[in-house]
């Protein structure tokens, strides 16, 4: 009896040596699902208080949840050609939101192709030119991110990409619309206002708590969307062999959050999960950047490349559990033309703190979008005009809006003891060496960037770079 079960073992281990060497060599999947304009402390794993997100609760369970995650501008376009291309703004060329990368720039669908992947894309796209981010158009979600209402994800195409048999690993973005404006979709009675526990950096109206609550509901009609693709996932049979991530992209259309260098802007979630690999449940403080995602799936891909190619730098040491650290900075930068009149920011964190220099403090900061009306004002923020009529009975409501448009040149902010970045400690004489380190390094970073500056701040060099004739950057005659 015992000889025969060890022949059956034997017979049993040699037929599965093809199968585990498959499962060794095998690259594996990718699947990118992106949130749009959603603050990362809105989201219950980051301390959020109101949002209901029971999918990405699921995931952060199965999967591993990054604490320091940051992108280096926190606008759509700009973010997302550094996401797909591994380059900051100014060596990509995209530092304005409506505007274009370099033309001679490659990304994720160039890169992950030489090493046997297909790559999709399904949604918002708000990248070009198509030359430098070729991917293969994916449907099924809305690719319009002020549409109202936005059109119902269908799951076929996305099913059809994951699971097509051509013998090829796929690597797809899934760049889902909400909760990007207008706050039309899920069920805002989920929120009541007066229930609502409002972050420090908004202040407190009826409009504001309306809007509050309508921005969550989007949350949670986006966590359902994830939550029908990662079903789609599990239906296909590709669930196995895929890496997931889920990114927030940056802050919501509140003031402080999106369109500025604060923590809530440029500051972003991340979780990934890797059966068999990531362990459920887990953290990381290991400081992160969008321009390191791409050269983490090269490395995952086996991809063999030059480490110049990138301006970031794998992770996967972090998600295989090898070391707990990445980066020793992060990186940020915000140009506001032509979102409103110019003024330009740059930043840099080492996780704890984080240093702000705003090049022309002694402009009014302006964002139209979220000051001002046009039309019926549905893609405009018309708590802001609450904010203006009641400040002089909430004095905490005119700090908010001194604190938005009136900065000092620098400001330096201890997060991991105020995250909403309240209290500026510039002035602090016992941070000072961290003051005056950040400093340097900042400057340091722009310089290798080729980055001017505030004269990359203006009509002019936005111009420049819608007619693909970028005016500065690395090997850019200035």
């Amino acid at each position: 009896m015992k000889s025969s079960l060890r022949t059956i073992a034997t017979v049993l281990a040699v037929a599965l040596v093809p199968v585990l060497a498959h499962a060794e060599t095998k690259s594996p999947n990718f699947l990118i699902v992106m949130a749009d304009d959603c603050t990362y402390n809105d989201l219950p794993m980051y301390g959020g208080e109101n949002a209901k997100t029971p999918n990405l609760e699921r995931l952060a369970k199965e999967g591993m949840t990054f604490d320091r995650a940051f992108l280096a501008e926190a606008i759509c376009q700009p973010c997302r050609a550094e996401l797909y291309s591994g380059l900051y703004p100014m060596r990509n060329g995209c530092n304005w939101n409506h505007s274009a990368s370099r033309g001679d720039i490659e990304s994720m669908p160039q890169h992950l192709a030489r090493v046997g992947y297909r790559v999709g894309l399904a949604g918002k796209v708000h990248v070009s030119p198509e030359s430098a981010f070729p991917f293969e158009r994916v449907d099924g979600c809305d690719k319009n991110c002020v549409r109202n209402p936005t059109q119902e994800m269908q799951l076929d195409s996305i099913g059809e990409f994951m699971s097509r048999e051509d013998g090829q690993p796929f690597c797809l973005v899934v760049a889902l619309v909400e909760p990007h404006v207008p706050w039309v979709m899920g069920d805002a009675t989920a929120y009541p206002p007066r229930k609502l526990k409002l972050p420090p950096n908004i202040g407190d109206t009826p409009e504001t708590r309306s809007a509050f609550g309508r921005y969550l509901a989007e949350i949670t009609y986006m966590d359902d969307q994830f939550g029908q693709i990662m079903n789609e996932l599990e239906e296909v049979g590709e669930s196995g062999d895929t890496i997931v991530l889920f990114t927030s992209e940056q802050g919501s259309q509140f003031p402080g959050n999106k369109w500025t260098n604060y923590n809530t802007g440029v500051h972003t979630a991340l979780i990934a999960k890797w059966p068999g690999m990531i362990a459920p449940g887990t953290r990381t403080d290991a400081l992160v950047q969008y321009a390191d995602v791409l050269p983490t799936l090269m490395d995952l891909a086996g991809a063999e490349y030059q480490p110049e190619t990138f301006d970031g730098a794998s992770f996967a040491h972090v998600l295989r559990h090898e070391k707990d650290a990445h980066r020793e900075y992060a990186y940020g930068t915000h140009n506001n033309v032509p979102e409103g009149p110019s003024y330009p920011i740059r930043s840099i964190t080492d996780g704890r703190y984080h240093y702000i220099r705003n090049l022309q403090n002694e402009n009014l900061y302006i964002e139209k979008h979220l000051m001002g009306v046009k039309g019926n004002g549905e893609l405009n923020n018309k708590y802001w005009q609450t904010w203006v009529f009641q400040c002089f009975e909430q004095p905490e409501l005119l700090r908010l809006i001194q604190r938005y448009q009136l900065r000092p040149k620098e400001e330096l902010y201890d997060l991991a003891n105020d995250p909403y970045e309240m209290t500026n400690l510039i002035n602090d004489e016992g941070l000072a060496g961290v003051r005056e380190e950040l400093g340097r390094e900042l400057e340091r970073w722009m310089e290798s960037q080729g980055d001017p500056g505030a004269e990359q701040d203006t009509n002019e060099s936005l111009r420049a770079a819608k007619r693909g004739e970028h005016r500065f950057g690395v090997g850019t005659e200035g």
